[in-house]
């Protein structure tokens, strides 16, 4: 019997770049307004080296190198239908300045380096960027290092903020040999991991030889 009620669709998550703050553990989300619809996702497996044996034909030294490289766009029309201050004002200025600024060495840091070398200090220790988590669903949260990026802004405001673009990543896994097994971003991996290996284990098995 049907009541006319239409089903209940369920909720779209979005993929975002999420920004961890790994002193104060705050995080920045950006949340993909729409989708990407292809996702490139490419891994390089790290098998033994040397001349070849027959006794290390399956062995692998670690996990693979492994990069994804997707399109997002970010686009300010909701927001400036909701009359948002910081976009009416700014544009999407904010949003591409937290992804343009995993590229940069903080500032502070940057000061901080100066005043040290001119004190004297031979080794001075080179900034680190914020932690950065790559969500696509939840059982891909992965941590990754922003290799490259481009922007092409489509539309602006009377005061040129852009209010569209088109944002091409091109990420690399960061695992826990290179962040520490102990770490927020090792312990994200390991937990990426072992969503993987749950769901390997979802397909029916066959015995044989």
């Amino acid at each position: 019997m049907t009541t006319g009620i239409p089903p209940i669709s369920p909720k779209l998550q979005k993929g975002s770049i999420i920004v961890v703050n790994q002193a104060t553990g705050i995080r920045t989300e950006i949340p993909f307004q729409y989708n990407p619809e292809t996702l490139t996702h490419r891994l390089t497996a790290q098998t033994t080296t040397g001349d070849f044996d027959r006794a290390e034909a399956f062995r692998i030294k670690g996990p693979p190198e492994e990069t994804f490289s997707l399109e997002i766009e970010i686009d300010a029309t909701d927001l400036l239908e909701a009359a948002d201050d910081n976009t009416q004002q700014m544009g999407i200025h904010p949003w591409l300045a937290v992804l343009e600024l995993l590229a940069f060495p903080p500032s502070q840091r940057i000061s901080t380096n100066d005043r040290l070398a001119r004190q004297g200090v031979l080794e001075i220790v080179p900034p680190e960027v914020p932690l950065t988590l790559f969500s696509w669903g939840t059982n891909r949260v992965v941590p990754v290092r922003l290799n490259s990026f481009s922007i092409t802004e489509e539309e602006f405001d009377p005061h040129l903020n852009p209010t569209r673009a088109k944002v091409s990543l091109d990420l690399t896994a960061l695992n826990y040999n290179d962040l520490g097994l102990k770490t927020r971003g090792g312990k994200a991996y390991m937990t990426y991991q072992k969503h993987k290996e749950s769901m390997a284990k979802k397909l029916p098995k066959k015995s044989g030889g």
